[in-house]
């Protein structure tokens, strides 16, 4: 008996532990919203606050880009998480996020990616906090390519080196509040100079960069969300805690082909 009861308590912590992994493992979206790979909460996921992401509906008035569903993100003060082996912690590195990071690796070669972004007309402007939403990471290395929020408007960074080479607005604050606007990247992933990096917003061609895009011997993949580092600046300039953040995200495709990507905005 006493065997028996040993063994069932380890069988419940085997499944208990099963039932953790899949919550941070990767999570099942609709194709009607994301196609081409699968996401999982960033970090462990443990610390995500029920707002933080949400698949919300056309039928509740939430706003759509195509079909019927779309991704909402919430990040309100506080939010912040750390890994489970504690390598990274967002709360003592002045940071917040409620973000997704992509199960889609890629070492080189030429890739497709595309999402839709929609921000309300409320989103409060939080500068000098840098506020990314979207960016293409490495595994177990640095980010690369970030889109950020700045001065209201939509840019794109240039991280590649591990230090920031340009800055490129690829959308106004007009462009953005209250509008779904179409992203567009084809990339060719290499740490040599037959690299490229291109941007589309809404079928115009905003940016075309020719050069490395990555670093050697390294994967790629997507995150997206909203992502807040030096939080503290604006609480010391404004003197009043951070204000929350509403973003959301609809048609997120990946492939290796432009078809595969903009399947539902031809």
């Amino acid at each position: 008996k006493v065997y028996s009861c040993f063994m069932k308590k380890i069988i419940c912590i085997i499944l208990l532990n099963l039932l953790w992994c899949n919550t941070v493992s990767a999570l099942n979206f609709p194709k009607d919203v994301v196609s081409g790979s699968k996401f999982k909460k960033s970090l462990t996921g443990s610390y995500y606050k029920k707002h933080g992401m949400q698949i919300v509906d056309k039928a509740d008035d939430h706003p759509v880009r195509a079909g019927e569903k779309s991704i909402r993100f919430e990040l309100r003060a506080g939010d912040c998480g750390k890994d489970k082996d504690g390598g990274w912690n967002d709360c003592k590195k002045d940071r917040e996020r409620h973000e997704l990071s992509g199960k889609y690796r890629v070492s080189k070669g030429e890739r497709w990616y595309a999402w839709s972004i929609y921000m309300p007309e409320d989103f409060v402007n939080v500068d000098p906090v840098s506020v990314i939403l979207g960016q293409f990471h490495q595994e177990r290395k640095h980010v690369i390519w970030m889109f950020k929020n700045k001065r209201g408007g939509y840019w794109i960074e240039n991280y590649v080196p591990e230090y920031t080479v340009g800055n490129t607005q690829i959308l106004t604050k007009d462009d953005l509040l209250g509008k779904w606007n179409d992203i567009l990247v084809n990339v060719n992933w290499s740490h040599k100079e037959d690299g490229f990096f291109k941007i589309w917003t809404n079928n115009k061609l905003v940016f075309d960069y020719k050069g490395k895009t990555k670093s050697k011997n390294t994967k790629t993949y997507f995150k997206f969300g909203i992502y807040r580092s030096k939080v503290s600046l604006y609480e010391q300039i404004h003197k009043k805690k951070i204000p929350t953040q509403v973003i959301y995200f609809d048609e997120v495709r990946a492939g290796k082909k432009k078809e595969d990507v903009i399947i539902k905005l031809q």
